[in-house]
């Protein structure tokens, strides 16, 4: 009888063990398969938040099946203490293996509240947006100078949140005084600026910083992050060109920069500069004479005088050959990829044309012919 009540009890402990198999199996296959979830969400996890709460508000919004299973698993695979605060980014039909990992991954917040602080070369903003998770699109809430305007509730509000995130997006043309400037109105950042960085060594993109981060600190984030573009060119840089070091590509750079801002012709607008110290002829810019007057320390805000055309000033281009002493301006990426490696033309002038580009010639009749062009543009333009 003995031996019949063990035999019953190995079978019942072997059926057990097959089930809490199966069970386990299934738990694991429902945690790693996808979710449920029909579109994109945010999920904000307040600071101090534990698993519990998290999964039950998973389930609420249908992003899990099960908000014990979604636990439990959380805590089998030692995840369940990691959980980090913050507003996350939650992708359609997420797996609860997916979501764990990415309430305790860490890192800054993937959805939500963005301040981004836009340093331009007329104006600064600070821009409130909300990111839509379902359609990746934002949606801004305020917009305001932060050197010249009061801070809306909204931006105070959103401040005050730990999830929120912060850039810094510097526009290319900017010079390394108005990032400077910029960067100490932002009273999201901390410290003291000591002195202006050099002119074109700071790379304009865009930074995620936050909150108490140090000026001092992003601007040598700029620095390195220029010199690595500048030094990734020069090593890439055409053979032939007319300025021996990367310090005058540099100022080539930052010309074509300011000359146009579209991407297309800044090739062929460095390669009339490049044709012109060939051929012994003086640029003739506008720009490099404007950063003589203003040393990159605002907008001059007005056209430029004959007195000023004729003066003679390091960074007089109409009077002075070659170079000026230092860049203008802080280049992007293309502008130094254009000085590095111009187009190859026999271009030697160029003038706008009316539509944001430019028209350009080889000889000094085809010249004047697109000015006459565009000065009746700007006749019927201001006529309108």
């Amino acid at each position: 009888m003995w031996r019949h009540i063990a035999s019953n009890g190995l079978t019942l402990l072997i059926v057990g063990l097959v089930v809490l198999a199966g069970v386990i199996g299934w738990g694991m296959n429902t945690y790693r398969s996808s979710g449920p979830l029909d579109q994109a969400m945010c999920l904000r996890v307040e600071p101090g938040s534990n698993m519990r709460g998290v999964s039950e508000d998973l389930r609420s919004q249908d992003a899990v099946s099960s908000a014990q299973l979604f636990r439990i698993a959380a805590d089998y695979t030692d995840r369940a203490s990691e959980l980090k605060a913050g507003s996350f980014l939650i992708p359609e039909n997420a797996s609860m293996e997916e979501i764990v990992d990415i309430v305790t991954r860490g890192g800054q917040s993937t959805c939500g509240t963005e301040i981004i602080y836009r340093v331009g070369v007329n104006a600064h903003e600070i821009e409130v947006r909300e990111l839509d998770p379902a359609t990746g699109r934002f949606s801004t809430g305020a917009e305001f100078d932060p050197a010249e305007d009061a801070a809306p509730d909204l931006y105070a509000t959103m401040r005050d949140r730990d999830d929120t995130r912060y850039r810094v997006a510097v526009a290319e043309g900017v010079t390394s005084w108005q990032i400077v400037d910029a960067l100490r109105a932002a009273d999201f950042l901390d410290g003291e600026v000591d002195a202006v960085p050099a002119e074109g060594r700071l790379a304009p993109d865009s930074y995620e910083v936050s909150p108490g981060d140090v000026r001092a600190d992003l601007l040598a984030r700029m620095e390195a992050r220029q010199d690595e573009r500048l030094n990734a060119a020069w090593e890439e840089r055409a053979e032939g060109l007319p300025y021996d070091t990367l310090e005058e590509a540099l100022v080539m750079a930052s010309i074509v920069e300011k000359e146009t801002g579209v991407a297309e012709e800044r090739a062929t607008v460095a390669s009339v500069f490049v044709n012109r110290l060939e051929a012994g002829m003086r640029l003739q810019t506008d720009p490099t004479v404007i950063y003589g007057i203003t040393r990159g320390e605002g907008v001059l805000g007005r056209g430029l005088r004959r007195s000023e055309l004729d003066a003679a000033t390091p960074y007089n281009t109409y009077v002075i050959d070659g170079l000026p002493p230092t860049p203008i301006a802080n280049p992007g990426r293309d502008a130094i990829a254009a000085a590095m490696n111009p187009a190859s033309t026999e271009f030697l002038y160029f003038v706008a044309d009316g539509t944001g580009g430019h028209a350009f010639a080889t000889t000094l009749d085809e010249h004047n012919a697109n000015v006459a062009r565009w000065r009746e543009i700007e006749a019927n333009r201001a006529g309108q």
